[in-house]
Order: C-alpha cells, then sequence, then structure tokens
C-alpha cells in the first residue's frame, strides 16, 4: 500500500525585542547564566508582570505580512505542568483568543511557488534552558539558566498541509528568511531564535481521514527537521504494515542515533489546565494600531523578485537571488540606481559577492564594500582601467575592508612611473593593430581595448590616468 504523510508544523520564533516579553530584564543570548533575570520572570511573589508592547508590533507585522486576520481584542492564558526551565512553573501564553488567526506563508518547493495555510499566530513567552550530565559530561547534576526565560515567543501553528518533510524544510526556509526581512528576529535556528514542533500522521494516498499523530519536539535545524521527518513518516508505516497502532505521543529527535524516541505520552489540551491570566489585561489593537504597523512593512520578497525582473530587466534567477535577502535587495537596488546599469551590479553581486559570502561563510551584515564603491568598480573595468581578474581581486578587499577602489589600488601599489610604464604601452600598441588603427581614425573609445592590455601587462598595477598619458603621446 502506498502511503502519504501528513505534517504540520508548530513553529517558535524568538523575537528580536530589547527587553523580554514581561519585564525589563534585557533579552540578549549568550549572557553569562541567570545573570538576565529579575522578581518578575523568576515568578516571585507578588512581582507582577507588564505586556511589551514592542513584542506586540512584531507579532502583528509577521501577521499582517501573511495575510492574517488580526483581533482586535486577544488575552493571555497561563499554561499550567512541569516546567523544569520555567521558575513560575507555568507559561504565560494566547489560548482561546490568539493574536492572529489564518494566513499563509509562500514557499518554493522546487521550482513551484505554494501557498501554506496556517492556523493562528500567538504570543507566548520562552522557558529557560537545561544542560544535562548526559550531554556535557563535565558533573553529575543538571542545571537551569533562566536568561532566556521571559523572552518574547511568537507561536505560528499551520494546518496540516506538508505531505512530505522537503515541503515542511521549504516552509522552513521561507519562514526564517521572512522573520529576518521583517526585522522581527534573527531566525537562527542553531542559537534557538527559530524552533519547530512537528506534528506526524500518516494515511493511504487519497484517503481523507487523518491517522493517530505523533509530536516531534524540538526540532532545531533545518536538517535535523527534514531527517527526523524523514525517519518518523518510514517508522510510521513499518509499524503499521507490522500489524500495530500508532500511539500518540511526543517525540524527542537523537541527533547522534538518527531516530526518534519516546519522551512521554501526549497531553490533551485540558492536561495543561489553561485559564486567562488574571495578572495581565486583554491586549486591545485598534485600527490605527494596525494601520501604523502595516505602514512599516516593506516590500516582501515575492514582490520585490517580480519588480526587480521587470523594473530592472534581469533574469528570473538573478531577480530571485537578489531578492532572498534584503540587505543584498536593498545594496542592489541603491547601487543600480546611482549607476544607472542594473544588469552589471547585478552580476558581480549574484557572481562575486555570493561566491565571497559562501567561501567566507559570512552574511551581509559583514560585507564592507558599498553601493558607491561597487560603481566606482564597473566603471574602472568599462574603461579599461582594470582587468577583470585584478577588479575580481579588488572587490574581495573592498567587501573585506570597506575602502574605495582606488584606494584599494593605492595601497596595492600603482606604476606611477610614466618610464615604467612606457614599455607596457609598447607592447599594448604591438598586440593591438586593429585598436590602434580604430584609435587613429577617430575612435577615441578604441583606447580601452590598449589600456587593458597594458593594466594585464602590469597586473593590473598601472596607474590609470598615467598609462592613458603614455598611450596618447607614443601613439600621437
Amino acid at each position: 500500500m502506498a502511503y502519504e504523510a501528513v505534517i504540520g508544523l508548530e513553529c517558535h520564533i524568538q523575537l528580536r525585542t530589547r527587553t523580554k516579553m514581561f519585564c525589563e530584564c534585557p533579552a540578549e543570548f549568550g549572557a553569562t547564566a541567570n545573570s538576565n533575570v529579575c522578581p518578575v520572570c523568576l515568578g516571585l511573589p507578588g512581582a507582577l508582570p507588564v505586556t511589551n508592547r514592542a513584542a506586540i508590533d512584531s507579532a502583528l507585522r509577521l501577521g499582517l505580512a501573511l495575510g492574517s486576520d488580526v483581533r482586535h481584542e486577544s488575552v493571555f492564558a497561563r499554561k499550567n505542568y512541569f516546567y523544569p526551565d520555567m521558575p513560575k512553573n507555568y507559561q504565560i501564553t494566547q489560548y482561546d483568543l490568539p493574536l492572529c488567526e489564518g494566513g499563509a506563508l509562500p514557499a518554493r518547493v522546487g521550482e513551484e511557488e505554494r501557498r501554506f495555510a496556517l492556523t493562528r499566530i500567538h504570543v507566548e513567552e520562552d522557558t529557560g534552558k537545561s544542560f544535562h550530565p548526559e550531554k556535557l559530561g563535565d558533573r553529575r547534576v543538571s542545571r537551569v539558566d533562566f536568561n532566556r526565560a521571559g523572552v518574547p515567543l511568537l507561536e505560528m501553528v499551520t494546518q496540516p498541509v506538508f505531505r512530505s518533510p522537503a515541503e515542511a524544510a521549504a516552509f522552513l526556509s521561507s519562514l526564517r528568511r521572512l522573520v529576518r526581512w521583517l526585522d522581527i528576529s534573527d531566525g537562527e535556528m542553531e542559537k534557538g531564535h527559530l524552533r519547530c514542533d512537528a506534528n506526524v500522521s500518516i494515511r493511504s494516498e487519497g484517503a481523507k481521514e487523518l491517522g493517530t499523530k505523533t509530536e516531534i519536539k524540538n526540532l532545531n535545524s533545518f536538517k535535523n527537521a527534514k531527517a527526523a521527518l524523514e525517519y518518523e513518516f518510514a517508522r510510521q508505516i513499518r509499524v503499521i504494515e507490522a500489524g500495530d497502532k500508532i500511539i500518540q505521543s511526543t517525540l524527542l529527535w537523537d541527533v547522534e542515533k538518527n531516530q526518534t524516541r519516546l519522551m512521554r505520552t501526549k497531553e490533551e489540551a485540558h492536561d495543561y489546565r489553561y485559564f486567562p491570566e488574571p495578572d495581565l489585561p486583554p491586549v486591545k489593537v485598534s485600527d490605527e494600531w494596525i494601520g501604523r504597523v502595516k505602514a512599516q512593512i516593506p516590500e516582501l520578497p515575492a514582490a520585490k523578485r517580480e519588480r526587480f525582473a521587470t523594473q530592472y530587466g534581469l533574469s528570473d534567477y538573478d531577480a530571485k537571488v537578489l531578492s532572498f535577502d534584503r540587505a543584498m535587495a536593498d545594496f542592489f537596488e541603491e547601487a543600480a540606481k546611482g549607476s544607472g546599469k542594473p544588469k552589471p551590479v547585478a552580476n558581480w553581486l549574484v557572481n562575486e559577492l555570493n561566491k565571497i559570502l559562501n567561501e567566507k561563510k559570512i552574511e551581509m551584515s559583514a560585507v564592507k564594500a558599498t553601493p558607491k564603491g561597487l560603481n566606482r568598480l564597473i566603471e574602472l573595468v568599462e574603461s579599461g582601467q582594470l582587468t577583470g581578474s585584478s577588479a575580481k581581486e579588488t572587490f574581495a578587499e573592498m567587501v573585506d575592508k570597506g575602502i574605495a577602489p582606488d584606494d584599494v589600488l593605492k595601497e596595492k601599489g600603482k606604476i606611477g612611473d610614466a618610464g615604467a610604464l612606457e614599455e607596457a604601452a609598447k607592447a599594448a600598441i604591438a598586440a593591438g593593430p586593429k585598436a590602434v588603427a580604430d584609435f587613429k581614425a577617430g575612435k577615441d573609445a578604441a583606447l580601452k581595448s590598449l589600456l587593458g592590455g597594458i593594466m594585464k601587462q602590469t597586473k593590473g598595477r598601472a596607474d590609470p590616468k598615467l598609462a592613458e598619458e603614455v598611450l596618447r603621446r607614443l601613439l600621437s
């Protein structure tokens, strides 16, 4: 019998706010353990929470970007069960009245653009982090760092719309891209900024009824998410074909053994004993607030890709690459408008800059080159003052140091002596009889070819202006 997977995701997005969800403690990654805590996030008696407005803004930005319906009045609730890494022993979240409902996230699966439907987006607080001896092996007891407890989270719940692990992985990649594009989260799965739980069941192909599901908790990388879903899909098929039943349960993904393992039998909603949070008033979102957030949402990736292709005459591939990262898209557009030459700019970014980013394993935030500097580099190449190979070397220096291309050339040591350049000029003239004839016939542009010959002879170290002067003198 042929089976298909039915997968739904619960994605947890850690927000990039200055403070935690309900207190003034810094929401920063990597601080000394248990240094960013206070009576509120430690749940001490008498401490009262206050809702972080910036976190609600971020939630609205994501919901509106995805076409979700925003609830004008949403409510926080207490979710109760044993939290070893939550000092209050309950989590403040949203239950029956979430901030956003519905909407869909677009994602490319192969060459196809798909839209994956959402159920809800709600606001909550993160838990702390446990460190267990079986993982670290450096002591006999478990430890807890409460710095992360109370950091703002969005939980995005999808409908059970994924039919393969590849679709789920594509969705997660698109989600990370979007939250970074909207500037609400760093989206780094390895740092816990983006995590997901996956609900998995199987059914025979063509069936409508859902099977019994299992939930895989805390998947923290695209690779692990895809591997865990593939394993669990195959495991459930083996269980059914052996004549056994799937037991509704919560699983963990064991990276070392490449398999899921049982964490606990699955709780139902009533096991969490939800009730309204008595210390927090409802979140009331006015039309004016929604309008203000809408005005702050930048042009989204899909729209930008389409506009780049039509406005700048780029290929679909170039437009897709340039619109994948917001910083890259902004860099391209500034340079294209400054030079009026979008295609050369696109070529340098798609080919050379992406090559540098991949080789150095860096993000656009680490790039020190400027759009103005790239335009000047293109001018030097087109005028024949820089050869292609020299320009690539110069661009790498610009990306690394942020200096202008002319300064890079100076730093490398230009040949600024007319006598030293004369031999190179004579060699370029001898090697380019057609360019010489064209120049003498009044075609001044032919000089670029001869300048390129000098640059080749001197490995890009000739002073462009002086080289041109030497050439004109010799040709006259």
